[in-house]
C-alpha cells in the first residue's frame, strides 16, 4: 500500500476535505493546512513526498510558500488557483511549482496528476554518479540541487535547473524547444514554446547577472538553444 505523505495547504474546508478523501482512497497519508503562516516550516519539518499549495490563502500566498519551499526542497508541488489568467500560472511555475489545476476540477483528476508527477520522479530519479557538471565557470551539484559560479550560488527553480544541467550535459549541442520540455519536466504536461523561452530569458538573467553581459546560453534560430 502506497503511504507517501502528502500536505494539502488550502483554506477551504470542504475543498480540502474532499481531496484528502480521494487521496486516501488511493492510499496516500494527509496532512491539512488551512492557513499559509506555518506551512513552509512544516513542509520543512514533515518532509512529504508531495505539496498541494492553493495560490491564495490567508497569512501567507501560495506563490510565497512555493519560492520559499524551492530554498531547501525539490518536493513535487501541485498548485491550486482560482485565478485562470495566463500570466498567474506562468508566475507559479516560474517559482517552481511543477503544475497547476484551475478551480473547479475534478478530484480524481487531481489524484491523477500527483501519480503521474510522482512516477514521473521515480523513472528519472537524481543523478548520484557525478558529483558536480562544469563549464566555463559554471558548476551543478546535481545531488544538492545546487548551482555556484565562483563562491556566489544561483537560486534557480527546478525547471531552470534541470533545463541547465541538459544544456551543460553536452555543450554545443542544439537543444530544440521539445528537448529541453522533456528533459525539464517529470511529468506529461505540454508546454508552449513560450513558457520554455520564457524559463531560458530568466536562466540567462541569473546567469548573466552572477559572469557579466557575456552570453552563454545561444539562440540557434528555428531549431532551439546551446550552451556554449
Amino acid at each position: 500500500m502506497n503511504e507517501q505523505k502528502i500536505i494539502i495547504v488550502e483554506d477551504e474546508a470542504k475543498i480540502a476535505q474532499i481531496l484528502v478523501d480521494y487521496l486516501k482512497k488511493d492510499g496516500f497519508k494527509t496532512i491539512v493546512l488551512h492557513d499559509g503562516s506555518n506551512a513552509v516550516e512544516t513542509i520543512k519539518d514533515s518532509n512529504p513526498a508531495f505539496v498541494i499549495l492553493d495560490l491564495m490563502l490567508p497569512g501567507k500566498d501560495g506563490l510565497s510558500i512555493c519560492r520559499e519551499v524551492r530554498q531547501f526542497s525539490t518536493v513535487p508541488i501541485l498548485m491550486l488557483t482560482a485565478k485562470v489568467d495566463e500570466i498567474d500560472r506562468l508566475i507559479g511555475l516560474e517559482m517552481g511549482a511543477d503544475d497547476y489545476v484551475c478551480k473547479p476540477f475534478l478530484p480524481r483528476e487531481v489524484v491523477a496528476r500527483v501519480r503521474t508527477i510522482l512516477r514521473r520522479i521515480r523513472q528519472h530519479p537524481v543523478i548520484t554518479t557525478e558529483d558536480k557538471i562544469e563549464y566555463r565557470g559554471i558548476v551543478l551539484y546535481p545531488e544538492r540541487f545546487q548551482c555556484k559560479i565562483g563562491e556566489e550560488e544561483i537560486e534557480l527553480t527546478p525547471v531552470e535547473f534541470r533545463m541547465l544541467q541538459t544544456l551543460m550535459s553536452q555543450p554545443g549541442r542544439v537543444y530544440s524547444r521539445e528537448n529541453l520540455m522533456n528533459f525539464s519536466y517529470r511529468d506529461d504536461r505540454i508546454v508552449s514554446d513560450r513558457t520554455i523561452d520564457s524559463h531560458i530569458k530568466n536562466l540567462r538573467k541569473k546567469l548573466s547577472d552572477a559572469v557579466g553581459d557575456e552570453e552563454i546560453i545561444h539562440s540557434i534560430y528555428g531549431m532551439g538553444y546551446k550552451i556554449e
